[in-house]
């Protein structure tokens, strides 16, 4: 950041008064920008036959890798909302029953990534701008090599292990720099 949002001027990062974190500090107009993680929210859907729906994404980052229909909550919705309308926009995707699987912290990336699963009420599901292939996977078939991003790995590793609680536990942590 070189500029102040509210006026304009040049910005300098320090340690505002009161507060431990350096900031981008506006001395003409004393504006302290504050930079917090985004929010990443997404679900993993779970078709009436047991198989998963997975999205080869057609965009950047990770072009042509597998993985979780998710993506950057907006301003005005609550999470759920959020990964309901991800999967609708990522796989054409009705879901239902949302349950809170995993919330992983990506420091390294300021994002927080957060995963509930959710049941489709159907088969139905199809292409999107971006997803070049949806498709239902065998739990034994899972693309494992080819899944984007290692906080769907840790999803997908954690739901395995937890699919046949009647009230799941909740993964939570962190996944640190490579």
């Amino acid at each position: 950041m070189n500029f102040c949002s509210h006026c304009g001027q040049p910005v300098r990062f320090a340690i505002p008064d009161m507060d431990n974190r350096p900031r981008y500090l506006c001395d003409h107009c004393g504006s302290i920008h504050y930079q917090n993680p985004r929010l990443i929210t997404g679900t993993l859907p779970v078709a009436p036959d047991d198989r998963i729906l997975l999205c080869r994404r057609a965009i950047e980052p990770r072009l042509g890798y597998w993985t979780l229909p998710a993506g950057f909550m907006e301003n005005g919705e609550t999470v759920v909302a959020g990964a309901l309308r991800e999967t609708l926009e990522e796989a054409q995707v009705k879901a239902h029953n949302p349950v809170l699987l995993s919330m992983i912290s990506l420091p390294e990336f300021d994002q927080v990534h957060i995963f509930y699963r959710v049941d489709m009420p159907d088969f139905h599901y199809d292409v999107t701008p971006e997803s070049s292939a949806v498709e239902l996977f065998e739990i034994d078939a899972l693309p494992w090599d080819q899944i984007a991003f290692r906080t769907v790995t840790a999803t997908l590793e954690h739901f395995l292990a937890v699919r046949d609680q009647e009230v799941p536990a909740v993964l939570t942590g962190a996944i640190e720099p490579r």
